[in-house]
């Protein structure tokens, strides 16, 4: 239990589109007051949701997305793709490195899944479980003082739209101990039959209020900054960050170590890497952000790759460059 009682507030809304509703998380992870929470509850509709420095070309079937009218978004934290419509709600706490407290955090999703009759437990870093199978997928973000962890709670997704549009590798279902995306959720709604977006919505905003100690200050629209909310809007709607570069690769290779998944794709030309990119799934993906850079002009060999790869900081670097250097080319 916690003894401390800490002002919370929470902004419902039923705004379905993406672009809007990560610009509305954006604004709040802005604007949230130091020692304060805020719990945001949002949907997308027929969405794909890319990590920060994913490829979406890899992650999802972005000819298929179109031609059923869906939206491709790119996310400001880490991790891997997912997939929201109207049988999917997500939720994010908004605060402060200081008050920012994960397991806290967490309590308030399992302790709303607990209060209508599910038995939810944490796994690892960033799952939420029932009955073995994956309910809730998390991620973080930091930005300067300011945090915000974010999820997916899977209420009654269409799990053939999910498989239709993610393309997951084999190397991560691989690690996971599944044969298929579809294989490795489950909807809540097939544990508890009479499960709704609304009653879902109310059971975690009366835990957030148990959890903290206050009960929420509940936000409108009118609170918000309108032309701030549309320039971050504007951001996450442009090609620039929604797509990110695409290159004509010619070499690619791919790992995946405990803390996430490495892509090296290169556009290799007379022996020299002329161009390079790096993708991942991991949750603290700084390190590997602008990676690509470290092999351009690098000699199109194993030892010159891996010693490229040692500029990668920490731990991640010292795997990919044992990776890179046991390839044949």
């Amino acid at each position: 239990m916690y003894t401390d009682k800490v002002p919370v507030s929470c902004y419902i809304t039923g705004c379905t589109e993406p672009y809007r509703n990560l610009a509305v998380e954006r604004y709040l992870l802005e604007h949230t007051p130091a020692g304060s929470v805020t719990l945001y509850l949002w949907q997308n509709k027929n969405t794909v949701v890319i990590g920060r420095n994913q490829n979406p070309w890899a992650e999802c079937n972005m000819a298929q997305l179109r031609r059923d009218g869906g939206h491709l978004v790119r996310r400001l934290s880490g991790g891997g793709a997912v997939y929201h419509d109207s049988g999917n709600l997500n939720f994010t706490f908004l605060t402060d490195a200081r008050t920012y407290n994960l397991n806290r955090q967490l309590e308030v999703i399992t302790g709303a899944l607990k209060s209508l009759g599910i038995n939810a437990v944490k796994s690892g870093r960033n799952d939420i479980l029932v009955d073995g199978r994956k309910v809730s997928g998390n991620a973080f973000y930091t930005s300067g003082g300011k945090k915000y962890h974010h999820g997916t709670l899977l209420i009654d997704v269409k799990t053939d739209e999910m498989a239709k549009y993610l393309t997951v590798s084999p190397l991560k279902l691989q690690a996971k101990g599944v044969s298929s995306v579809k294989s490795r959720v489950l909807n809540l709604k097939s544990v508890c039959p009479s499960l709704t977006v609304p009653v879902l919505q109310n059971a975690l905003v009366r835990s957030f209020a148990e959890i903290y100690g206050s009960e929420p200050q509940h936000l409108s629209e009118a609170d918000f900054d309108a032309a701030e909310v549309a320039r971050y809007e504007a951001e996450f709607k442009s090609d620039a960050f929604r797509l990110g570069t695409r290159l004509p690769f010619t070499w690619q290779a791919e790992a995946r170590f405990e803390w996430g998944s490495f892509t090296l794709a290169c556009r290799v030309d007379g022996g020299k890497v002329q161009e390079a990119e790096v993708y991942t799934d991991a949750m603290d993906w700084e390190a590997l952000a602008g990676a690509g850079q470290f092999f351009k002009g690098c000699a199109f060999t194993p030892e010159a790759l891996a010693q490229a790869a040692q500029k990668i900081a920490g731990q991640a670097g010292n795997n990919i460059s044992k990776f890179l250097a046991q390839l044949t080319i």
